[in-house]
């Protein structure tokens, strides 16, 4: 097992998961004041879901010896416009999931990171399909209607 590929690896997504989390909860704050509070509600617990993931990421790096830090986040804009900020998430997740079968690619021999990410994934994957859903619902009953289901 190479214990510093997978320390790596699990702090890559620890920092890039802390950040969307957060971007999540200011998201979902923003959409429960514009009145939309289900949609609100599911970015806010989005956050909450997230950070469970980063603190089993950060369990595992201290399993392995490693060290947990915070790296920081980048800017990343707030997006008024609900259905703009699900086209952008979506971007963002498909990205993501595509970084994460790459980086399970590189885990099996350390297959204790490797469930912890396959699980991620899994998550994640999940989350995909609710934002692709969304835009097809979208399409199919007009924003409109749609946003309306959000309130």
């Amino acid at each position: 097992m190479d214990a510093k590929k997978s320390i790596e690896a699990l702090q890559y997504f620890a920092t890039g998961l802390t950040e969307g989390a957060l971007v999540h909860k200011l998201q979902g704050q923003l959409f429960k004041a514009q009145g939309f509070n289900k949609l609100g509600d599911k970015y806010i617990n989005h956050f909450n879901e997230e950070m469970e993931w980063v603190e089993k990421f950060q369990n595992r790096i201290i399993d392995l010896g490693g060290e947990t830090k915070f790296e920081g986040a980048k800017a990343r804009p707030i997006i008024a416009n609900p259905i703009e900020y699900v086209k952008a998430d979506l971007e963002i997740q498909k990205a993501g999931v595509d970084l994460l079968y790459k980086c399970i690619e590189q885990l099996p021999c350390d297959p204790t990171t490797y469930d912890i990410m396959k699980e991620y994934l899994a998550d994640e994957e999940e989350d995909l399909y609710w934002s692709q859903g969304a835009l097809e619902m979208i399409e199919c009953i007009g924003a409109q209607n749609w946003l309306f289901t959000q309130v």
